[in-house]
């Protein structure tokens, strides 16, 4: 188990590129088995969970090549569709969440897909409900092993149908979309999950000859084709790092820019955290924190009462940030209540906050409020543990503000999400060491 030592206390100073983003590279690698054809694709991020699923592509028979940093090429000419039903494919799954969004292409292109119940991190029931009843929608039949855990789709054909979503799952999104650009007829999707990670999924299959519309909104409408073809692809930058990046400047005092963060694609982020007191500076399509020497003050809202920051589907805020945004507050003026609707154990690293003396009330597992010291009284430094990647990176963030040297343990959590992040934090001036 690795282990970060850091040092904190330290201003920061300089610039930091964020990596591609994850979330869109889970997606947009599960797409590549939509097609025989070579794809490009750019900006990848060299982290373990997107690792992994290149590893499970390459033994699925797909062609894998690395051009340079960040850079592959894929191609899905010669399917292993064997690999899907042996027991190194049983463990492979599990280990990944992102792995449930190769379903829905080999089901649309071979017909049939299969997946053991995928992992990913501890923050509470993710049920795959939507992805199934989506596929059903479109013809597949479904089985289930319980048993084993380990989920099944078949198809001799799929056919375009109309579906009201339950949840705005993007994931769950994905996969429908995946299949429906191979189905026969018309696809509807109402309810659909329209983050920017979806929508250039979507922009990708468009160019490889799908037919689909409404991107960007909650109603997607496909036009089935019989075959895509070949593209070129180049991942967005990862918002939930450059969220990350914010929240380092503002809890270490440091002048911070963050380089080409595509501004268009951040919607609410920026003015989340500018609801905290922080300064987000636009300049060209980087973002400049100010050192915020005097602190940061919490807004209220404007009939007085509290500020409450929730997490709902895009364009709301996502719940990726809502760990960051809690340690921001730690040290704030003001008070806030964090409420994390769509995850039951997502605040439970709150305790370790608590243990460093953050001000912070645990009302339930979806409810925290958190009274800044204002810089007043500093975090201390302890020994933790990441539980999953937000939590970890948050915890890390409070660590580089705290006063003396901590130690955070289970670091591959963090790795899982962020690339490289203990040399990319040096190089702006960190005090943090990996121990194997």
């Amino acid at each position: 188990m690795g282990i970060f030592k850091i040092e904190g206390g330290h201003q920061l100073k300089g610039s930091i590129q964020p990596q591609g983003a994850k979330n869109e590279a889970l997606q947009i690698l599960c797409a590549v088995l939509l097609t025989p054809e070579l794809i490009k694709i750019n900006n990848i991020p060299d982290i373990v969970d997107v690792n992994k699923l290149i590893s499970l592509l390459k033994k699925l028979g797909v062609k894998v090549e690395k051009k340079g940093k960040g850079t592959y090429t894929f191609q899905a000419d010669e399917v292993n569709l064997k690999y899907l039903e042996s027991d190194e494919f049983k463990i492979d799954g599990r280990g990944l969440r992102g792995s449930i969004m190769i379903v829905g292409p080999l089901l649309a292109r071979f017909g049939k897909g299969y997946i053991p119940k995928p992992g990913g991190d501890k923050i509470g029931r993710r049920r795959l409900d939507t992805h199934f009843e989506g596929l059903i929608k479109l013809g597949a039949k479904f089985g289930y092993s319980k048993e084993e855990q380990f989920y099944g789709v078949e198809a001799d054909k799929l056919i375009g149908a109309y579906m009201l979503l339950e949840e705005a799952s993007v994931t769950g999104t994905a996969n429908i979309v995946m299949a429906a650009v191979l189905a026969e007829g018309k696809t509807t999707i109402y309810n659909a999950a329209c983050e920017p990670y979806l929508q250039q999924l979507c922009k990708m299959l468009n160019r490889m000859g799908a037919k689909i519309s409404g991107v960007g909104s909650n109603m997607l409408i496909i036009d089935g084709v019989e075959n895509l073809g070949g593209t070129n692809h180049t991942m967005l930058p990862d918002m939930i790092e450059i969220g990350s990046w914010i929240g380092l400047a503002a809890m270490t005092k440091s002048e911070l820019t963050i380089k080409n963060v595509s501004w268009n694609d951040l919607g609410v982020i920026p003015n989340m955290f500018r609801k905290l007191g922080i300064t987000v500076e636009k300049k060209g399509d980087d973002i400049h924190i100010p050192a915020h020497i005097d602190g940061y003050e919490i807004q209220n809202f404007i009939d007085g009462s509290i500020l409450t920051i929730s997490d709902a589907p895009w364009p709301g805020f996502t719940p990726d940030l809502l760990s960051i945004i809690l340690v921001v507050a730690t040290q704030a003026r003001g008070s806030v209540l964090i409420h994390q609707k769509m995850f039951e154990s997502r605040l439970f690293f709150v305790d370790k906050l608590i243990d460093m003396g953050a001000k912070i009330i645990l009302c339930d597992p979806h409810r925290a409020t958190v009274i800044g010291h204002d810089f007043k009284s500093n975090l201390k430094a302890t020994t933790m543990t990441s539980p999953d990647i937000r939590a970890g990176v948050s915890l890390l963030i409070a660590a580089l503000s705290a006063k003396g040297t901590s130690t955070i343990q289970n670091i591959e959590q963090i790795d899982r999400g962020y690339e490289n992040i203990d040399e990319r934090l040096r190089a702006i001036g960190a005090k943090i060491e990996r121990i194997a």
